[in-house]
């Protein structure tokens, strides 16, 4: 009896712990469910003056048709919002410095940097810049996030992260788009810690030394460099470097002539290179009203278009890098901090509060002190120090600009020369342009405010207390490099170098590795008979002309010191190689390990971990050190390590030793893709295994790498997080449709079909076809209705 009845308990126990289970994950979905954006059937919007259908696709794309702009506009706020909300809210409150009100004291370092970015306050002084048609569709952008907002609180249908982060989202104003703006200006157009590194290394390597880690070295600048030895400035141990925007921002573009395309109309293809996450930094649409009719990206709570085509013209960018931020050796008044000496007198400083409210913790008291120059970035490097030279930062993008206007014209041009007028305002970031119409024009256009400097040449910090430094100006809009229809019949940049010595300006020193552009250039160049396909698997593209500049080199250096034969076989799969990234293949796994590794042992046990981490261009100035090197010219850091081939093959054992701590012993199993996989991890993804688990991508094994075409760039730990975020291809012969990719899908919904819907898509290159006839589209419709 008494067995019988433990058993009935126990089974009593399992069948209530069931039961809770079950209801547990009812209210679960329910909750995640509840938030779902609405993709069909109708929905009052309030703000509309007129009725805005909506069909989202099969890849959940948007297509808004509406019979005026007001409403168009209105209807794109709303959607956007549906779909990226908690997106939208992040990235307002990241670029103005105000996380912390959210999440707690571990964002507090991370307010601080972009309060002293003064994103928020270049944002709200733009405004003045802003003539009042693109005002308008700010407003009206504003009013359908807001009139989404209102209705997910009364129904309370605000998706989960709000939720699980207790809080609910502000009303949207115009500033938060401009400010969200102002962001992507700070993560393409940095150059302001290359100049604090190399401040550091004059103070701690010495002149000769120091001159190996510029790009090039100034040369008629003995000025600068003085004052950078005489008056430093406090940096090793206080940088974080890891609020720094990733140093591979970057991207492929590139127009194709009806000449070479097997169509007779030119191609255009584009693939940003930027973070990749969950949900894409890219939000796809299409946007139709009685004056446009436009397709492509836009980043998440921006109107309009800034990438893509319309019914006659198509365009893309790339970064073009320049310098654009300078930094001052500012001298504060010993008895009067707040003032900094200026032609022989103190002139006061602005300063602005900025304290920062913490979540369950007490507001933190910050200052923001701005000189004529730009915002005092010490504040970010030390605290609580007797007032000494300070940084100061002069950047184009804290001017009054004004990008939407261009992003307006953009989307109405229907000519070469009237998109050329739209450029004129888009100022910050400077962006490579290339343009395709269907009336056969191929363009190109350096386009962006590049400072002229009195003296010196954007790499040193200069002196702040004279007039004989700063700005004088910008390059002239008519005089930025501009190519249309050249003759060898196509246009191509990767963030490559896009002038020549006879450029009289100067733009930067600071290229990306030719590699993509070299890549591109020579497919390009051999076809004549170019298609749509052609172009996307250029995009995919794996071979390695890095490897194939230095890997010749490395190998005789590695030959050189094996005289035990002990890496035979690794030596063997290396010289096998064929120079493509592949997944399987195991070659590509040592060969940038080995790179990786170079760096390692000329530089970082020869500074502080956060300089190391500060030090841009590490892979530029490790290939200059090696092309001097086989050329037999001396370097200090090679010949610190033994010179080259003991340098190299120090790095190379580096390498084996922790690919075989990784990956076994057995060299013949080793692959690229076992170590480089993607990954799209979401914000909340961070915050514990469990969520991660939820809400990141499962991750996949991928070819590819930094130097390739298909950029897929990774983390020390092999995570694939950056890369091409928007894959577009075009054909200007028919602009009724482009092909995408945006990965890893549009939604940033978890229980959406279209939340990682493209990660597959994304390693394999499988586009999908947008349309932008309405007869065309299919999908699912939702009726916007007014009130």
């Amino acid at each position: 009896m008494r067995k019988f009845t433990w058993k009935k308990w126990l089974l009593a126990t399992i069948v209530f712990l069931a039961v809770v289970a079950i209801a547990l994950f009812i209210s679960f979905t329910w909750f995640m469910n509840k938030s779902k954006p609405v993709i069909d059937g109708e929905l009052a919007v309030n703000v509309l003056e007129q009725d805005v259908s909506v069909t989202r696709d099969d890849k959940g794309v948007p297509h808004i048709f509406a019979q005026t702009d007001a409403d168009l506009y209105r209807a794109q706020g709303y959607i956007q919002a549906q779909d990226r909300l908690f997106q939208m809210d992040l990235a307002r409150r990241q670029a103005s410095g105000r996380l912390s009100e959210i999440i707690g004291e571990a964002t507090i370092n991370s307010d601080k940097h972009f309060r002293t970015f003064s994103l928020r306050d270049a944002a709200e002084k733009s405004l003045s810049a802003y003539d009042p048609e693109s005002k308008q569709v700010l407003e009206w952008f504003a009013e359908g996030v807001n009139a989404f907002i209102a209705e997910a609180k009364e129904k309370n249908t605000l998706s989960y992260e709000f939720a699980l982060l207790g809080y609910e989202p502000e009303d949207w104003s115009v500033e938060d788009s401009l400010t969200i703006g102002k962001y992507m200006a700070y993560d393409l157009g940095g150059n302001w810690n290359a100049l604090a590194f190399r401040h550091w290394a004059l103070q701690n390597f010495g002149e000769d030394k120091a001159k190996e880690l510029f790009m090039k070295y100034p040369e008629n600048a003995s000025s600068i460099i003085e004052a950078n030895k005489e008056n430093p400035v406090a940096v090793a141990g206080q940088f974080q470097a890891d609020l720094l925007p990733n140093e591979f921002n970057g991207s492929n573009n590139w127009v194709v002539s009806g000449e070479k395309t097997a169509s007779g109309t030119p191609i255009l293809a584009d693939d940003p290179h930027l973070g990749l996450s969950t949900p894409s930094i890219w939000y796809q649409m299409h946007l139709n009203s009685p004056e446009q009719n436009v397709s492509g990206v836009i980043f998440a709570g921006i109107p309009g278009i800034i990438l893509g085509h319309n019914d006659d013209i198509a365009w893309g960018v790339t970064n073009v890098g320049p310098d654009v931020q300078d930094l001052y050796i500012e001298i504060p008044n010993p008895d009067n901090p707040t003032q900094y000496r200026y032609d022989g007198k103190w002139e006061q400083a602005e300063v602005r509060d900025e304290s920062i409210k913490v979540k369950d913790g007490d507001t933190v008291d910050f200052e923001v002190v701005v000189t004529r120059h730009g915002p005092i970035m010490t504040n970010l490097a030390f605290k609580d120090t007797e007032p000494t030279a300070q940084f100061a930062m002069q950047w184009t993008a804290l001017q009054p600009t004004a990008e939407l206007s261009a992003i307006l014209g953009f989307n109405k041009a229907k000519s070469w020369n009237e998109f050329e007028k739209a450029l004129e305002d888009f100022k910050a970031p400077a962006q490579n342009f290339v343009f395709a119409s269907k009336d056969g024009t191929i363009a190109y256009k350096a386009n962006g405010q590049i400072p002229i400097r009195k003296q010196g040449d954007g790499q040193l910090p200069v002196p702040g207390d004279s007039s004989d430094y700063g700005w004088e100006g910008f390059i002239p809009w008519d005089e930025l490099p501009t190519i249309i229809n050249p003759k060898e019949g196509f246009i191509a940049t990767a963030n490559n170098e896009v002038i020549g010595e006879e450029y009289p300006y100067h733009i930067t020193n600071f290229w990306a590795q030719p590699y993509r552009f070299e890549r591109i250039k020579e497919v390009l160049a051999a076809n004549d008979s170019i298609t749509v396909e052609d172009m996307m698997r250029l995009q995919m593209d794996q071979q390695n002309l890095y490897a194939r500049e230095f890997l010749p080199n490395l190998l005789a250096s590695i030959k050189s010191k094996n005289h035990d034969g002990k890496y035979a076989e690794i030596i063997k799969l290396l010289e096998e190689w064929d120079m493509i990234d592949a997944k399987e293949s195991g070659a590509p796994l040592v060969f940038h390990t080995l790179m990786v590794k170079l760096q390692e042992v000329l530089f970082k046990d020869q500074m502080p971990e956060d300089m190391y981490k500060l030090m841009s261009g590490k892979f530029n100035i490790t290939d200059q050190l090696l092309r001097s090197a086989y050329a037999g010219d001396k370097s200090i850091w090679m010949e610190e390590q033994g010179g080259v081939d003991t340098t190299v093959y120090k790095a190379f054992e580096l390498t084996v030793a922790q690919l075989e701590d990784q990956f076994g012993q057995n060299v013949s199993k080793w692959q690229w893709g076992d170590f480089h996989q993607l990954t799209f991890d979401h914000t909340l993804g961070s915050a514990s295994p469990i969520l991660a688990a939820y809400f990141n991508a499962k991750k996949v094994p991928i070819g590819g790498s930094k130097v390739t075409v298909q950029a897929a760039d990774n983390d020390a730990a092999g995570n694939v997080d950056h890369g091409a975020s928007w894959r577009f291809v075009v054909d200007a012969g028919d602009l009724s449709s482009a092909y995408h990719i945006v990965g890893p899908g549009q939604s940033g919904h978890v229980k959406s079909n279209w939340y990682q819907d493209q990660v597959i898509d994304w390693a394999n290159g499988v586009y999908h076809q947008t349309f932008v006839r309405k007869e065309d589209i299919k999908g699912k419709t939702l009726l916007l209705k007014a009130k």
